[in-house]
């Protein structure tokens, strides 16, 4: 089913036979998936039956499925609240926080990024197929790290537990309780819940090699659930999508969002070139120069997935109730060929720069090297970003600057004024641009040769 009447139906024809193509291939119980754009839900499709059976209740977008490890974004958000609230900074160790516990030395932000070394699992049985119990027996484990801490990418639920544990130490009520009143309500995500209800899927497992279901476990996961407890909709779902694309309203500072997505860890996966990463909360991958946000989620009975891209913030939900199959590549699939066939049109050009920053666009010099600075969007651009020390600036006060892009990232940039107001150079975080190669009136650090050029 589409929500959009705009799109070509072709495109809405062949997004629902490449997941029909998906459920029956991966022989998946059911689908269902949506494709965000502008914030909204621009299509969707559900396939297949809550039980995996002929004839059972058919799914739609509004069928719950359990997202898995998504909840981790959740929670993520919900700690970076409180450090724009003040109440904590990235660097505190765990310990300063919810003390007692043998990973403590982790700070925040390791745990954010999955690089506190903290162990994956639990050390009692299969977590997410037993019922859990409460944070200190779980802190009594006990649960320690495997890595030094800062050391290296270890994927983490213990961490997010504790991250868990934090929230709601800091507010006075259950992590889920803060999630609930800061971030589902204002989003309208009303169908997200810690437990199914009303219309929800029924977690399955598929014989290998027969047709035959297995019911899979359900429970309250206890202090491990904000590592994998929620269940969502297509239609909930699509709006932290859209959140992700940029639409957080007075959920978060948009300039926290992008902190978010900043790559601090990478997974390195022996043999393979480095695609994916992870930032504070959110899984990050490069694909050609293309930056994706999201996560994957899984638990038994049920995969999940978020994937947007960070350049116009279209995006794909997706969800199956089956332990195992491969759900990702059709759900990248849906999001690209989407792209392909329904490409976002180009905001039109019209006049914008300030006259009165003229005099920093043409030549400039560092050293012998020739680099062109020109005004884009109200921003500086010195050389081409992305290539070499190329970098985008913004205004921050009359003459001064700051770097976005690579190297002179929060460098600062100062424009340099003769007494009659005519600028006689840049200084870049202590390097000298000037208008001809050495120009010896731009009081460059360790002057230039009297003899001159020769």
């Amino acid at each position: 089913m589409s929500s959009d009447a705009d799109l070509d139906p072709r495109t809405i024809r062949h997004l629902s036979h490449v997941l029909a193509i998906a459920q029956r291939d991966q022989r998946l119980p059911s689908v269902a998936a949506g494709i965000v754009r502008g914030g909204r839900l621009v299509w969707s499709e559900a396939i297949g039956t809550v039980d995996g059976r002929a004839g059972g209740q058919r799914v739609d977008t509004d069928t719950q499925y359990r997202m898995g490890s998504i909840t981790k974004t959740f929670v993520a958000v919900a700690v970076m609240r409180l450090r724009d609230a003040g109440r904590l900074d990235l660097s505190d160790r765990f310990d300063d926080h919810v003390p007692g516990s043998q990973i403590g030395e982790a700070t925040i932000a390791q745990l954010l990024s999955h690089a506190g070394g903290v162990q994956a699992e639990t050390d009692g049985p299969w977590w997410e197929r037993t019922p859990g119990g409460d944070w200190a027996s779980l802190a009594d484990s006990p649960v320690r790290q495997r890595f030094r801490a800062g050391r290296r990418y270890h994927y983490t639920n213990v961490g997010y537990a504790a991250l868990g544990e934090l929230v709601a130490r800091a507010h006075g009520v259950s992590w889920f309780d803060v999630v609930e009143r800061d971030l589902l309500s204002p989003m309208g995500m009303r169908r997200t819940t810690t437990r199914p209800s009303g219309r929800a899927a029924q977690g399955l497992a598929v014989h290998p090699f027969a047709d035959v279901l297995l019911r899979e476990p359900e429970h309250d996961a206890g202090a491990m659930a904000p590592a994998g407890q929620l269940w969502t909709t297509v239609e909930d779902l699509a709006k932290w999508a859209a959140f992700v694309g940029g639409d957080t309203g007075e959920v978060l500072a948009a300039d926290t969002l992008a902190e978010m997505f900043e790559p601090h860890t990478v997974d390195d996966q022996p043999g393979l070139a480095w695609t994916a990463a992870h930032g504070l909360g959110w899984q990050v991958w490069n694909v050609d120069g293309a930056r994706f946000a999201g996560h994957g989620g899984s638990m038994p009975g049920f995969l999940a997935g978020v994937r947007v891209a960070l350049d116009g913030g279209d995006g794909v939900v997706a969800f199956t109730n089956s332990t195992s199959g491969v759900l990702r590549p059709a759900a990248d699939r849906l999001l690209d060929d989407f792209r392909e066939r329904e490409p976002r049109l180009p905001e039109p050009w019209h006049a914008a720069a300030d006259p009165g920053l003229l005099d920093l666009t043409g030549l400039w010099h560092w050293g012998a090297g020739v680099v062109t600075g020109r005004i884009e969007t109200g921003q500086l651009v010195l050389g081409e970003p992305g290539q070499g020390r190329g970098a985008r600036f913004d205004r921050v006060a009359v003459d001064e600057w700051v770097g976005l892009d690579g190297y002179y990232t929060g460098e600062p940039l100062r424009v340099i004024r003769r007494a009659d107001g005519a600028v006689s150079h840049l200084d870049l975080a202590s390097f000298r641009f000037t208008r001809t190669p050495y120009d010896p009136e731009a009081d460059l650090p360790g002057g230039v040769d009297d003899l001159g050029w020769r």
